[in-house]
């Protein structure tokens, strides 16, 4: 929740009112977080009601060992986490299980963003992780090697909209940051999932870069209390994440939840004041061109059944207006493929005229 500045309000009272409200919500800390499995059958961490505030203490995805081993080269023996046994080496820590009162199983769950905090922030390549990898060439991309990424605070005073400096090569690079979570889920009604490669209709590691302050992510829920997990947040993140790092770091995310009437077609259902978008990937649909059929199919679907549009007027919509728009949010190799819809609503508006 962002705390505007009124122009009649001395400017440390807002810090107090800030400081006093994240203090009397419950909260997941990062002592007692970070796991790399979710399930059903995990004690919930908090219990909370539908629309009250809660906040999450997250990890960045190597929980603090890249931080403590020090920034720069290094090898996947510096990094316990790194040597765990396939199918990935344990990464992307999540917090939770978050149980909601009134969450049932079948229902679907609004995870509303309400404010997302990055607090320290890196930027890394490995050696076989991003597309890279097999290609000839651009050795020096090839290597475990991580710089700092400063992030400065923002207008709120804060880093939730903050700003980047990097420096590499005798170059000072800045840009504006934009903090998203870049995995959420819901336990799934009967396996374990991991939180670095799951990727279904619970959720997953998305890396939505829409997934930020001030949207809302709709879930499928599995379980009583919906069992809601989150972490991996991001500092920022261009488009694919290509070379699978986006600048990692750790966070405090406020977050509330309520059930709705709404149906999640593909993994993610995303709606914020200017935008509704549809999230697929594809090793939730299949292939890549699934994964982006299932996101065009949604949305034609959500605007015919929710709008009033016809079946051909929301068809042709798809294919001419530019306020409809594709996104690539993840194109990492082997098999990270994330995509989505992403539709204007000013073209709504137009619509209802």
């Amino acid at each position: 929740m962002a705390f505007p500045r009124h122009p009649f309000i001395p400017h440390n009272y807002l810090h107090r009112s800030r400081a006093f409200f994240y203090r009397s919500m419950k909260t997941i800390t990062r002592e007692e977080s970070g796991v790399f499995e979710f399930g059903r059958d995990m004690e919930p961490v908090i219990t909370v009601d539908p629309g009250e505030s809660f906040k999450i203490e997250t990890w960045d995805p190597f929980k603090g060992q890249l931080f403590d081993h020090g920034l720069g080269d290094f090898t996947t023996e510096d990094i316990p986490v790194m040597n765990s046994p396939p199918p990935g080496f344990d990464a992307n820590p999540v917090s939770g299980p978050v149980y909601v009162n009134g969450v049932e199983n079948g229902d679907t769950i609004a995870v509303h963003v309400e404010e997302i905090r990055p607090q320290r922030g890196f930027t890394t390549t490995l050696e076989n992780l991003g597309n890279l990898p097999g290609k000839e060439g651009w050795d020096d991309c090839k290597v475990n090697r991580a710089h700092e990424i400063e992030l400065e605070p923002g207008p709120s005073g804060t880093t939730a909209d903050g700003t980047a400096r990097f420096e590499i090569n005798n170059h000072d690079w800045e840009w504006e940051l934009n903090p998203h979570s870049g995995t959420i889920v819901t336990a799934p009604g009967r396996t374990v999932q991991e939180p670095l490669t799951t990727q279904g209709p619970w959720g997953g590691n998305m890396d939505v870069r829409d997934l930020s302050q001030g949207s809302t992510v709709y879930l499928n829920s599995y379980n009583d209390g919906g069992l809601l997990f989150a972490g991996d947040v991001h500092a920022s993140q261009s488009d694919s994440e290509y070379t699978g790092i986006a600048v990692e770091t750790w966070s405090e995310i406020v977050l509330s939840v309520e059930v709705v009437d709404e149906e999640v077609p593909g993994i993610f259902r995303i709606e914020d004041d200017d935008h509704i978008i549809h999230v697929d990937s594809s090793q939730n649909a299949g292939n890549p061109w699934a994964a982006l059929d299932n996101c065009f199919i949604a949305m034609m679907n959500e605007l015919v059944t929710n709008h009033g549009f016809s079946e051909r007027e929301a068809y042709i919509q798809m294919s001419v207006n530019p306020g409809i728009t594709a996104r690539t949010y993840q194109f990492i190799r082997p098999k990270f493929f994330t995509v989505g819809v992403k539709l204007n609503k000013e073209m709504l508006e137009q619509f209802s005229e």
